[in-house]
């Protein structure tokens, strides 16, 4: 078993906000748990971590079998878990909701509201087994989760989803000392969000590009709200681009 410490389970660790927030959390002193579907880009996430303490879990979020293995892994690793981001996410293409498959639809659920679920359940039976006991947890929402864009039903929809859950979890979680908060994103430079820069379908059906964020800096707001004593949780936290149209009418 390797020496214990702050030990943090990052989802989607091998690019974008997961990758940003890994080593935000990395260069904090945790240990981090790097989780995706494909080794490769976490193997690149574990050498940009360079001396910190980190270990490559391949894991489907959406399967309980290889996330229930994935966090025996852990716990055989470091001991405990103290910190699940569960940033994972999938988007459908920006289609019709006439022509959206019912395929597009279930994939995207099944990682952003399943995957989700099945991270945090797993989790909070770790950090309630666990001595001492407790534990935090980050869930990615986004300001989807507040206001959809056009054609994005799939998405809008599970990532309110996950606000009912980050909620729910939160009442659940005191009785185990586990913190559950949420982090809301709009418009981080990232491989899903960056075709917002060139350009994206707004309210009125115009196509326009929109400001963006510096994806390093939603990897700071994470490792901050990891950051905070036993007793304190930011319970929701939203960033975003200064500029982009959220905060207005469309």
């Amino acid at each position: 078993m390797a020496e214990t410490g702050k030990i943090a389970v990052v989802t989607g660790a091998g690019s974008g906000i997961g990758q940003a927030s890994a080593l935000a959390l990395a260069e904090d002193g945790w240990s981090v748990v790097l989780v995706g579907r494909r080794r490769e880009p976490l193997q690149e996430t574990a050498a940009m971590a360079g001396d910190a303490t980190t270990l490559v879990q391949s894991c489907d979020v959406s399967d309980p079998v290889s996330v229930n293995a994935m966090f025996d892994n852990v716990v055989k690793e470091f001991g405990r878990v103290d910190l699940l981001f569960n940033n994972a996410g999938l988007n459908a293409p920006g289609i019709p909701l006439v022509d959206l498959t019912f395929e597009q639809w279930q994939d995207v659920v099944n990682v952003n509201l399943t995957g989700t679920f099945l991270c945090l359940q797993a989790a909070f039976r770790v950090m309630r087994d666990q001595d001492p006991q407790g534990g935090r947890i980050i869930n990615n929402g986004s300001i989807s989760a507040h206001a959809p864009r056009p054609e994005s039903i799939p998405y809008t929809a599970s990532k309110h989803g996950v606000s009912g859950i980050t909620k729910t979890a939160a009442l659940d979680g005191r009785q185990y000392g586990i913190a559950v908060g949420q982090i809301d994103v709009g418009n981080a430079m990232s491989a899903m969000a960056g075709r917002m820069a060139k350009g994206v379908k707004q309210a009125n059906g115009e196509i326009k590009p929109e400001p963006m964020m510096d994806v390093a800096e939603v990897g700071k707001a994470v490792a901050y709200m990891a950051a905070q004593p036993v007793g304190t949780n930011v319970h929701s936290l939203m960033i975003m681009a200064t500029d982009m149209p959220f905060v207005g009418r469309g």
